[in-house]
């Protein structure tokens, strides 16, 4: 087990890039079986995460290295269709190879996804989808089995807007002849990301970001190379913008897409924070403490997101007053507040509901990651605690952050692997 060790009361100050976006690029890896060419993505980041797809991607029959920070997938090779359970078990995104195997391979066997405990993730708005459109399901075990047999361009109502599902539809449309329309589609970054994955390979998907996407689907998959470069990941950069406001610091992100952070700004501003934003630049200046914020409600993009969420209750923990926050994606993604209250915050959770009074005197405790932005925000909280904070499963951290301990280091946080 790796440990991430913190020795708080340090003010941050400094400039870093933003990574690129964990959830942008591990649906384009899915996406890449569509291509039975090359694939070049840019600036991807290595995460355990992606360590996952590049595994998947190789037990279905896929090339893949790495050039510098460029992931080379080379999928004219791919032939299989299965998806271990122990892939699948860790990482919930796995699910997403479901919609490109079906639209190359005609089948796909995979397991119930994994990752974070985070509580229940059904895949029911997937599969109902996908039998709309002609495919048919069976289980047994462990084990899901998916046949193709039809292809149906069809409009889709989502019950909700999920993201998964609505990336999948995506990938398999593109195999449907005729029009698919998605209503009360995702509207997330990510979704306009994957969009522009697959219209560089030659697809015809339009409307990502609106609540109505339309896919031209074709008869045939290309084989073609193409490069392309994911955006940039805006819960990391959210991160590094609450590790600054925690610790009274200057902290300015490049490379940055603030136009997506827009929910996370508004929540910085009415801490106290004073944000100045310049094209791709990002710039937060740290009141001496953070005030309380009112209320913060989890919702699906352009609303406040769920992955932030940790990040701004560690804020909550050092700030002057009471904040309450409502989580209404996740049952279980308070799972680090005992961890908070026991380095001094005064924490209340029940069930979706969370009050707490932040303190000026957070300690630091031997605490334990149960899962990736929890882990986060209990490193931000050792940010500002007094003496050492030492985060155990640090592992689970490294899911979708690129060099953690690094990072900070850049900004001046006296942090270390253990």
């Amino acid at each position: 087990m790796s440990r991430i060790v913190v020795e708080g009361r340090r003010r941050l100050e400094g400039s870093i890039s933003v990574q690129t976006a964990k959830n942008g690029v591990l649906p384009v890896l899915a996406a890449t079986i569509l291509n039975s060419g090359v694939t070049v993505i840019e600036k991807c980041p290595k995460l355990t995460d992606v360590d996952v797809a590049i595994s998947v991607l190789e037990g279905l029959g896929c090339r893949v290295h790495w050039e510098g920070d460029s992931l080379i997938v080379d999928t004219s090779t791919a032939t299989g269709t299965a998806i271990s359970c122990e892939l699948m078990h860790k990482m919930r995104s796995s699910v997403i190879f479901l919609g490109s195997l079906l639209a190359r391979m005609g089948r796909a066997d995979i397991c119930l996804p994994g990752g974070c405990e985070l509580g229940a993730r059904p895949i029911d708005i997937h599969v109902s989808a996908l039998e709309k459109m002609g495919a048919k399901f069976t289980s047994e075990d462990e084990i899901i089995s998916c046949v193709v047999t039809r292809r149906t361009a069809c409009e889709l109502v989502l019950p909700k807007p999920s993201v998964g599902a609505t990336e999948n539809i995506m990938l398999f449309a593109v195999s449907c002849k005729g029009t698919t329309r998605i209503i009360n589609a995702a509207k997330e970054p990510e979704i306009a990301d994957l969009q522009d994955y697959l219209n560089a390979l030659g697809f015809r998907v339009k409307g990502a970001g609106s609540p109505v996407i339309e896919i031209q689907g074709k008869g045939e998959l290309p084989a073609t190379y193409v490069r392309h470069r994911p955006i940039p990941d805006r819960i990391a950069a959210a991160t590094w913008l609450c590790a600054g406001a925690i610790t009274g610091g200057t902290v300015e992100l490049r490379s940055a897409r603030p136009e997506h952070m827009k929910a996370i700004l508004d929540a910085l501003k009415e801490s106290g924070s004073s944000i100045y934003v310049q094209g791709d630049r990002i710039t937060l200046i740290g009141p001496p403490r953070p005030k309380a914020i009112r209320r913060l409600t989890t919702a699906p993009f352009p609303g406040f997101p769920t992955d932030a969420q940790p990040l701004f209750f560690a804020l909550a923990a050092v700030a002057d007053g009471r904040t309450f926050i409502e989580e209404t994606m996740f049952e279980n993604r308070f799972s680090f507040g005992p961890d908070l209250a026991r380095m001094g915050a005064g924490v209340f959770i029940r069930g979706k509901f969370a009050a707490i009074d932040g303190t000026t005197k957070l300690t630091g405790q031997p605490v334990v990651a149960k899962d990736l932005r929890g882990g986060a925000a209990l490193v931000l909280a050792g940010l500002a605690a007094e003496g050492q904070t030492i985060v155990d499963q640090a592992e689970l951290i490294d899911r979708g952050y690129e060099h953690i301990v690094n990072t900070l280091s850049l900004l001046g946080a006296s942090v270390w692997r253990d």
